[in-house]
């Protein structure tokens, strides 16, 4: 008979009904004790390489690399905004003015269009802060 697994399925899938995913040993406290207990990874250059992957779409960092869909960003920090040579900036980011300095970055990175309403980068953002902090030391060592 085939029943038989079937039903012997359903009875294991109901023994776990109501119990909880955390072991017997966790702390109480439920996830934010766990959270507040995992070690912070400190955000390096190295990690930023890997979030600058998702620039690459649109942008070069390379030493006189070209412009693509974006500036290049070689040298971005402590530039000032909208001066990289050969790139048609809209109205908002001329407008702008000030210095991509790590602040002006970080507020940018985490969701463009709002920062700068008229910018063209089509972007959502670098939602994790610690990813835009990795991205933004990588961008320092590119000069």
């Amino acid at each position: 008979m085939r029943l038989a697994p079937v039903l012997l399925a359903g009875a294991f899938a109901l023994a776990g009904c109501g119990k909880s995913d955390q072991p017997a040993d966790a702390p109480a406290g439920g996830d934010a004790a766990v959270e507040a207990a995992a070690p912070t990874i400190e955000p390096t250059a190295a990690m930023g390489e890997q979030v600058f992957r998702r620039c690459v779409a649109c942008h070069t960092i390379d030493a006189g690399g070209g412009n693509g869909i974006g500036p290049n960003l070689h040298g971005i920090v402590d530039r000032p905004v909208a001066s990289h040579a050969g790139f048609s900036y809209s109205g908002a980011m001329k407008a702008k003015g000030g210095t991509w300095d790590a602040a002006a970055l970080d507020a940018f990175l985490a969701e463009p269009m709002k920062a700068l309403p008229g910018t063209r980068m089509a972007f959502a953002g670098v939602i994790d802060p610690g990813d835009r902090k990795a991205l933004i030391l990588y961008m320092e060592t590119q000069k």
